[in-house]
C-alpha cells in the first residue's frame, strides 16, 4: 500500500495507473516481479518565501526490509538544480523559489526504491510536480508613447490608434488577463469623445463627435492596462498623443477692396484690384489658401491670383480693353480654397452610442461652389489716344521688274480709332530696306522711287517686303502700321556668264573635254538652256559639244600646244540675249609634270583649310614686306660726298646683276639694245636718268671743286662739262655690264620706286660730257676715299693698276 501526505497548502493527486505483482515460489529459486507505480503531481508555489527546505509530500513503501529514495530529473540535477530532494523516510524537500516566468512550468523526475542488502532497484516510479503561477507581473504596454496625426474631418466610429499589451503571468488565471481603461483625456472639451474597444491583448482607440483644429489641437490620453489577480491587482499605463490636423472647416469670407478700379483702354499688364478676405484655419495651410475664380468675364480680360503672403486676389488687365467698345466691365470674383471644405456640427450625444451630427462630407456635392462667397467688382475704362488702323493692314500688288520710276503700286487708307470723321495723321515709309518705295503723305499714294529689280538681294522668292506708317497729332503721337508685299514678275535682265573662266588639262594626242557651265540669273524661259559659240580663230583646235545646254564640253584637238590659251566664247540665252566671256585655258605637259592639270584643278577647287593657308601666307609675307621697308628706312644711307659741298651721290636700291631687268633711256629705249657708241656722246636729263638708274645725281662739278675733291699735283684745263658727261660714261657702261638680258625672257617694263613729283617746264640740264681722250686714269688713283668707291665700281679695271 502507497500513502501520500501533503502540506494543507497542496494538493494532492495520486493516480494508480498501474499494478503489477507476480510471485512464483520455488524450493531451489524464489523470483518476485517488482511493482511500478506512476504519480501524476505535486505542486509547488512560485516565489514561495519559505523557510526553505519545507516538504510537499512522501511516499511510503510497505517493506519488511530497508530501501534507499533516490531522485532524477528536473530540479535535481536538471535545471532548475539542486532545488529538489527526498530524504531516508521518504519526504520530497523545496530548497529554493521558483519562477514561473523564467523556468518549466512543470518539473518531471523519476523516483526509484533501492533494497540497502543488495542495492536492486525495489520500485520506480514517475513524478511530476507543477509549479503554481501568482500575481508577480503586470500588463506592459507594447510602447510607453503612442503618436498619431488625425484629420480634422475624421468621423466618429473609425478607427484612431490602436495600443498593445501583454501580460507574463499565466494566461489562463486572472493573473495574466487584463482589460483596458482611458484613464484621462486632456483637453477636455465638449465636441469629442475617446473609447477604447479591446480584443484580446489589443485596444483600439475611437471617437464620438466632431473634431475642431480650433478648439483642440492635440489630445493627450492616459490608457491603463489592469490585470484580475485574485489577491492583488496590477497595472500600467500607456500615453497616447494625438495631434489633430486643421482642415477646411471654415469658409473664406470678403473683407474688402483696394485698388483704382480703372484701366486705361490698350494698357495690358497693370493691376487695378486687391480683393481682401479672413479665414479662421490655420495661415499658411491649404485650409486657409484662398483661391480666386472671375465669372462673366467671355473675353478673359482679366486674371486673378493670390498673394501667397496676404492670401489677397490681384485682379489684373491681360488683354487691351477699347474705350469706344466698351466703358466699363461688370463681374463677379468668388472665393474658396485649395481643399474642400467640410463641416461637422453636433445634433445630439447619446450615452454609449454614436452621436447624431449635422455634417457636410468633403468632396461631396453639398461642398459646391453655392457655399462660397462672391463679390460683384466693376473695372472701368479710360479713353486715351487711339492708334490709325490702316484698312486693310497688308497689300499685295504684282508688277513687272524694272518698271519706270514713279509707276504708282497702291493706295493705301487708314481710320482713325478716336470717332474723328477726318484724317488728323500723315502716311510715312517704314521698313524700306533698299530704298525703292515712297508714300504720300496725305493721299497715302504708294509710287516707286527706285527701278524695281527683281535679282536684288533684298528679293526673297520674288518678293520684296515694306511697312507704312500713320502718324497721328495726338499727344503723345501714336502710331499703325500697314504692309506692302510687292511680287516682282521677271524680266530678261540678265545674260548668261560662266560660272568658271579658267580650266588647266593636259596635252594628249587624243581630243581632251572639259566641261565649262554657265549661270543666269533670270527665271524660265530667259534661262537655260544655253547657246555656245567660240570665237575667233579656233578651227581645228578648239570646240564646243554639244552647242546648247547648260554644261557642255569644251574640246581640245590636237593642234593645240601647251601654254596659256585666251579664247573667246559667245553664250546666249533662250531669247536670244548673250555675252562674250573670256575663258583661259591653261594646256600643260603632263609628262614632264605629271598630273599638272589635276593639281590646277585642286588648286581651283581648295576648301577652306587651303584658303586661310593662303590667306596665312599672304599675311606672312605682307609682314616681310613690312618688316624690310622699316628695316630700309633706318638705315643710314651711304652718300659720295663732295669737298665744296655742292653736290652728292645718293645710293638707292639698284637691281642686282643677272636680273632681266632693263634700264630705260631717253625715248623709251633700252640700253641692252643700243650699240655702245650711242652712249659715248648721248647727252642726259636728269629727270631719265634718275628713273632709269634709280640713282639720284644732284649738283653740277665746277672747275673750282673738281681741284678740292681729288688729291693729285696736276693741273687740268678741262672744264665742268667734260667732266659730267665723262662721270655719265662710266656709269653707263657699269650699268650695260650689269645687264644679263636672255631673248627667251620678256622685257618688263621698269618699276617706280618713288615719285620725285612732276618734272619741270624746262626739263633741259646741263650736259654732262668728259672727252674719252681727255680723262687720265691717274685721276682715280687721288680721289676722296668716298668717291673712290664709285670709281671702283665704275672702272675697276684702271682702279687695280
Amino acid at each position: 500500500m502507497i500513502c501520500f501526505s501533503m502540506r494543507t497548502l497542496s494538493v494532492s493527486f495520486l493516480l494508480l495507473l498501474s499494478v503489477w505483482s507476480v510471485c512464483v515460489w520455488a524450493d531451489s529459486g524464489r523470483i518476485r516481479q517488482k511493482r511500478a507505480w506512476i504519480i501524476d503531481s505535486f505542486t509547488i508555489e512560485e516565489e514561495y518565501p519559505g523557510p526553505f527546505p519545507y516538504k510537499i509530500g512522501k511516499v511510503e513503501l510497505d517493506r519488511s526490509y530497508l530501501v534507499n529514495y533516490i531522485l532524477h530529473g528536473d530540479g535535481v540535477d536538471n535545471d532548475p538544480k539542486n532545488i529538489l530532494s527526498i530524504d531516508k523516510s521518504g519526504y520530497v524537500l523545496v530548497h529554493g523559489k521558483v519562477d514561473y516566468e523564467s523556468g518549466p512550468k512543470i518539473l518531471r523526475l523519476k523516483f526509484e526504491a533501492r533494497n540497502q542488502s543488495n542495492n536492486e532497484v525495489d520500485t520506480r516510479l514517475g513524478l511530476e510536480i507543477k509549479i503554481l503561477d501568482i500575481n508577480d507581473h503586470a500588463p506592459k504596454f507594447q510602447k510607453s508613447v503612442y503618436e498619431v496625426s488625425v484629420d480634422e474631418s475624421h468621423d466618429q466610429g473609425k478607427e484612431v490608434l490602436t495600443v498593445l499589451a501583454s501580460d507574463q503571468d499565466d494566461s489562463s488565471t486572472n493573473n495574466g488577463t487584463f482589460v483596458f481603461t482611458i484613464k484621462s483625456v486632456t483637453p477636455k472639451t465638449d465636441n469629442v469623445e475617446f473609447y477604447i474597444l479591446q480584443q484580446k491583448e489589443s485596444g483600439t482607440i475611437y471617437l464620438r463627435g466632431c473634431l475642431d483644429y480650433e478648439k483642440a489641437q492635440k489630445y493627450t490620453l492616459l490608457v491603463e492596462a489592469k490585470d484580475e489577480g485574485e489577491k492583488i491587482q496590477l497595472s500600467s499605463t500607456s500615453t497616447l498623443i494625438i495631434n489633430i490636423s486643421d482642415n477646411n472647416n471654415n469658409l473664406p469670407e470678403f473683407s474688402g477692396k483696394t485698388g483704382p478700379g480703372k484701366v486705361k483702354e490698350r494698357e495690358t499688364e497693370v493691376e487695378v484690384l486687391r480683393l481682401q478676405v479672413t479665414d479662421k484655419d490655420v495661415r499658411g495651410s491649404k485650409a486657409w489658401k484662398a483661391k480666386y475664380t472671375i465669372h462673366g468675364d467671355k473675353e478673359e480680360i482679366f486674371k486673378i491670383e493670390t498673394d501667397p503672403v496676404t492670401n489677397e486676389g490681384i485682379l489684373t488687365v491681360v488683354k487691351q480693353m477699347d474705350y469706344e467698345e466698351q466703358t466699363n466691365h461688370n463681374l463677379s470674383i468668388s472665393v474658396q480654397n485649395e481643399i474642400a471644405y467640410f463641416s461637422c456640427k453636433i445634433k445630439e450625444k447619446v450615452p454609449n452610442a454614436m452621436w447624431v451630427l449635422d455634417k457636410i462630407p468633403q468632396n461631396s456635392d453639398m461642398s459646391a461652389s453655392n457655399l462660397y462667397n462672391s463679390i460683384p467688382v466693376t473695372i472701368h475704362v479710360e479713353d486715351v489716344n487711339d492708334p490709325p488702323v490702316f484698312i486693310p493692314p497688308v497689300k499685295d500688288v504684282v508688277v513687272m521688274e524694272n518698271i519706270d520710276v514713279g509707276t504708282s503700286l497702291a493706295t493705301f487708307t487708314a481710320k482713325d480709332m478716336d470717332g474723328s470723321h477726318v484724317n488728323t495723321f500723315k502716311f510715312v515709309t517704314g521698313e524700306d530696306i533698299d530704298k525703292w518705295i515712297t508714300i504720300d503723305a496725305k493721299t497715302g499714294k504708294v509710287s516707286t522711287i527706285k527701278i524695281l529689280d527683281r535679282e536684288s538681294p533684298f528679293v526673297i522668292n520674288s518678293t520684296y517686303t515694306t511697312t507704312l506708317y500713320a502718324v497721328d497729332e495726338g499727344v503723345p503721337p501714336l502710331t499703325g502700321t500697314g504692309t506692302l508685299v510687292i511680287h516682282l514678275n521677271d524680266q530678261n535682265d540678265n545674260v548668261p556668264i560662266l560660272e568658271r573662266n579658267a580650266f588647266s588639262i593636259c596635252i594628249d594626242k587624243e581630243p581632251t573635254i572639259v566641261n565649262i557651265t554657265a549661270v543666269d540669273l533670270d527665271f524660265p524661259p530667259f534661262g537655260s538652256p544655253f547657246y555656245y559659240e567660240l570665237l575667233g580663230d579656233v578651227k581645228d583646235k578648239w570646240s564646243v559639244e554639244p552647242a546648247h545646254g547648260t554644261t557642255v564640253s569644251l574640246v581640245k584637238e590636237k593642234r593645240v600646244y601647251s601654254g596659256h590659251h585666251l579664247l573667246q566664247i559667245k553664250i546666249s540665252d533662250q531669247q536670244g540675249f548673250y555675252s562674250i566671256q573670256n575663258l583661259t585655258v591653261t594646256v600643260c605637259d603632263c609628262s614632264i609634270t605629271p598630273n599638272c592639270h589635276v593639281r590646277m584643278v585642286s588648286q581651283a577647287r581648295m576648301g577652306p583649310v587651303a584658303a586661310w593657308m593662303v590667306v596665312l601666307a599672304i599675311l606672312i609675307l605682307t609682314a616681310m614686306c613690312l618688316m624690310s621697308l622699316l628695316m630700309s628706312c633706318k638705315t643710314e644711307k651711304k652718300m659720295i660726298m663732295m669737298d665744296d659741298g655742292l653736290g652728292h651721290l645718293i645710293t638707292t636700291n639698284t637691281e642686282n646683276p643677272g636680273t632681266d631687268c632693263m634700264v630705260m633711256l631717253k625715248g623709251q629705249q633700252a640700253i641692252s639694245q643700243a650699240p655702245s657708241s650711242v652712249y659715248n656722246n648721248q647727252t642726259f636729263k636728269r629727270s631719265t636718268y634718275r628713273n632709269s638708274t634709280r640713282h639720284t645725281y644732284r649738283g653740277n662739278f665746277q672747275r673750282s671743286s673738281m681741284r678740292s675733291s681729288f688729291r693729285s699735283n696736276y693741273s687740268y684745263n678741262t672744264n665742268a662739262s667734260y667732266m659730267d658727261e665723262k662721270l655719265a660714261i662710266l656709269i653707263k657702261q657699269k650699268l650695260l655690264a650689269l645687264q644679263t638680258c636672255d631673248e627667251e625672257l620678256d622685257i618688263y617694263e621698269p618699276r617706280c620706286y618713288a615719285d620725285e613729283g612732276q618734272p619741270t617746264a624746262n626739263d633741259e640740264l646741263d650736259a654732262i660730257s668728259i672727252p674719252e681722250d681727255d680723262f687720265h686714269p691717274e685721276m682715280l688713283k687721288n680721289l676722296d676715299s668716298r668717291f673712290s668707291q664709285l670709281a671702283t665700281i665704275s672702272r675697276p679695271d684702271l682702279m687695280r693698276r
